[in-house]
């Protein structure tokens, strides 16, 4: 079943969106700390969960296990991440953010908040911002 005209219209906005804030958001933190959006992703996830193990974090993400087994290999080249292997189970390894992580990721927050704040939040009334956060939240849930 195709989607009527009004979805297909919001359906592009949405991507649309999505793609320029992402493209907004990667050249911000590249610009102000050097950072991808990715790094940023993982250094988020790290300072609010804590040491995880390598699977665990790629759920989180939702990222596919070779792409973030790719990018901790560049985030532990410069000293962002620490991998750690496991001593029960050779196959599972557990991954921390260092100390330079931990600076890295306090001088990008304030910038990329103020980037978000300032193109998603700024000037949407509080009711149009709800309905945004309920459709986010049960596109998520049907996702799993």
């Amino acid at each position: 079943m195709a989607l009527t005209d009004e979805q297909q219209r919001i359906w592009r906005s949405y991507l649309a969106m999505t793609s320029r804030l992402q493209t907004a958001m990667h050249r911000q933190l590249q610009r102000d700390c050097g950072l991808s959006l990715a790094d940023y992703d993982v250094l988020v996830a790290l300072s609010e969960h804590g040491p995880l193990r390598v699977g665990d974090l790629a759920a989180l993400l939702s990222w596919e296990q070779s792409r973030l087994s790719h990018q901790l290999r560049r985030m532990r080249g410069r000293g962002l991440v620490l991998r750690r292997e496991s001593d029960e189970d050779r196959r599972s390894a557990t991954v921390e953010l260092t100390a330079a992580g931990h600076t890295k990721l306090a001088a990008a927050a304030p910038g990329h908040a103020a980037l978000v704040r300032a193109t998603v939040f700024d000037g949407i009334p509080v009711a149009q911002l709800r309905a945004f956060g309920e459709v986010a939240a049960t596109v998520v849930g049907r996702l799993g």
